[in-house]
C-alpha cells in the first residue's frame, strides 16, 4: 500500500460547530473505539441532565406519568430503524433484549441453538445459558471472515439440522466488524420451521432501516453506540405471534398489559436515556444528515485503516488491512504483528495498555487465534487521531510483539 492518499478533512456541522466539539470528549485522549460504548452528543447529555433534574424535583409528578413519555419516545424513535412503535420496546441494551428474548422461550432435551464464532460472547453465553436449562446443544457455525453473502448463506442451509430450533445471528458483527446476510438467513431458516434472533446491536445508525434490513423473528439494537443516545438505550423489535410472552427484566405495575405496554413501566428506573434517544437521532439528521454521515463515516475508516495498515504492514503477516468482505461503513479491521491479540482476554488487555500508557481509546480483538486493531470511527474522528496512532501505538505495538517473540524463543 502507498501512504499517497487524500485525508479527509475535519467535519463541521450546518451549525458551524466543528463536530469534535459536539462530544465532550476529554481532548487529551485519542478517541479511536466509538463502536464499544459510543459517545453522547453533549446537547443529549445536557437534555438528559435537565430531565433528570426534572424528576429530581417532583417524583410525584414525574413517575405517574413516565411511561406515557416512554410510549411517546418509542414512537419517535422507531421508524428511524424501519419499525412501528407497537412492535417496539426499549431496553437498557443489547444484552438486556436478548435475555428478555431467552426468558421467553422453551426448548426440549436435544434441541440445538445456532450460534456464529464472528457473535458477541455476552449474547453467546446467554444462548448457551439457554440451552443448559433444557438440556438442549449450542452448536457454533464458522464462518470465514472473508466469506461472501450466498457462501454465509451456503454455511447457514448445510448448518441447519431437524434439530435447530432457534439461530442467533449478527446483523453487524462486533468482533470481525462485517454485515451478515440476515434477511435472507431469516427467509431459509423459515422454510425449515427454524426462529432467528437477529443481534442488530451495532445496526442503527449505520444501517438505513436496520429491522426491515434485518429481518428476524426479534431483532434489537444499541442507540447509545452510532446515534451518540445516552447509555442505557436500545431497541427490541418483534412482531412475532407469541410477542405477549416477552417480559421485562423487571416486574412492574405495568405487568398487565400487553406488549409493548408492559416495557413501558419500570418503577423507579432511569428512563431519561430512552427520553433523550430521539434527540440524538434528530441532532444528527439537523446538523449532518444520516446518509451523508454513513458516507463520511466510510471515508474516514477507508483512510484511517489505510493509513494505519500501511504503518504495520512490514510487522505483520499477509494484508495488513484485512479482508472482510461485507464492511460496515465505521469499522475496519488491521492485523496485529503475529503473537499478539492471540485470544480475547489478550486483545483487551492490549486496549487497556494503550489507553493507560499512552492515552489511547482503541479496541482490539481476536478471530481464529489472530489479533487486529479494530478501528471505529464518527464524525468528531479526524486524521490527526488517526496519526496519533501511528505515533504511539505503533512503536510501542511493535515493541510488545518483539518482547512477546524473544520470550517464546
Amino acid at each position: 500500500m502507498s501512504n499517497v492518499f487524500p485525508l479527509p478533512q475535519p467535519v463541521r456541522f450546518a451549525s458551524g460547530v466543528a463536530a469534535r466539539d459536539a462530544w465532550p470528549l476529554d481532548p487529551a485522549v485519542v478517541h479511536l473505539n466509538h463502536g464499544s460504548f459510543g459517545a453522547v452528543l453533549t446537547e443529549v447529555g445536557e437534555y438528559q441532565d435537565a430531565l433528570r433534574r426534572e424528576s429530581d424535583r417532583n417524583p410525584v409528578g414525574w413517575y405517574p406519568r413516565v411511561a406515557e413519555r416512554v410510549r411517546e419516545a418509542r414512537g419517535a424513535i422507531a421508524g428511524f430503524v424501519g419499525a412501528t412503535a407497537d412492535d417496539t420496546v426499549f431496553v437498557p441494551n443489547a444484552s438486556a433484549a436478548a435475555t428478555v428474548v431467552f426468558n421467553s422461550l422453551r426448548l426440549e432435551a436435544g434441541d440445538e441453538i445456532l450460534v456464529t464464532d464472528h457473535g458477541y460472547g455476552a449474547i453467546t453465553m446467554g444462548a448457551r445459558r439457554l440451552a443448559a436449562r433444557f438440556g438442549a446443544r449450542l452448536r457454533t457455525l464458522e464462518i470465514p471472515l472473508a466469506a461472501t453473502d450466498p457462501e454465509i448463506l451456503e454455511l447457514f442451509r448445510t448448518a441447519i439440522t431437524p434439530h435447530t430450533r432457534l439461530i442467533v445471528v449478527d446483523q453487524i458483527t462486533s468482533p470481525t466488524a462485517r454485515t451478515f446476510p440476515t434477511r435472507e438467513i431469516t427467509d431459509l431458516a423459515h422454510t425449515r420451521g427454524v426462529r432467528v434472533l437477529v443481534d442488530g446491536a451495532h445496526a442503527p445508525g449505520l444501517v438505513a432501516d436496520a429491522v426491515a434490513v434485518g429481518g428476524g423473528d426479534w431483532w434489537f439494537g444499541n442507540l447509545h453506540k452510532w446515534p451518540g443516545a445516552p447509555r442505557g438505550s436500545a431497541l427490541l423489535v418483534t412482531r412475532a405471534a407469541d410477542r405477549d410472552e416477552l417480559w421485562p427484566l423487571i416486574d412492574s405495575w405495568g405487568a398487565n398489559e400487553p406488549y409493548p405496554g408492559r416495557f413501558d413501566s419500570q418503577g423507579t428506573m432511569d428512563a431519561t436515556s430512552y427520553l433523550a434517544s430521539p434527540l440524538a437521532v434528530e441532532a444528527i439528521e439537523r446538523e449532518y444528515g444520516w446518509v451523508r454521515t454513513r458516507q463520511t463515516m466510510a471515508e474516514l475508516a477507508d483512510a484511517g485503516a489505510r493509513l494505519i495498515g500501511d504503518a504495520m504492514a512490514s510487522m505483520v503477516s499477509g494484508e495488513a488491512v484485512a479482508d472482510v468482505a461485507a464492511p460496515v461503513p465505521s469499522m475496519r479491521l488491521v492485523r496485529l504483528p503475529d503473537g499478539l491479540g492471540l485470544h480475547r482476554e489478550d486483545a483487551d488487555d492490549l486496549r487497556m495498555q494503550m489507553y493507560d500508557e499512552l492515552g489511547v481509546e482503541t479496541a482490539f480483538t481476536s478471530f481464529r487465534g489472530i489479533g487486529y486493531f479494530r478501528l471505529s470511527v464518527h464524525l468528531y474522528t479526524t486524521t490527526d487521531d488517526f496519526q496519533a496512532f501511528v505515533d504511539k501505538c505503533v512503536p510501542s505495538i511493535l515493541r510488545k510483539a518483539e518482547s512477546r517473540r524473544i520470550g517464546a524463543a
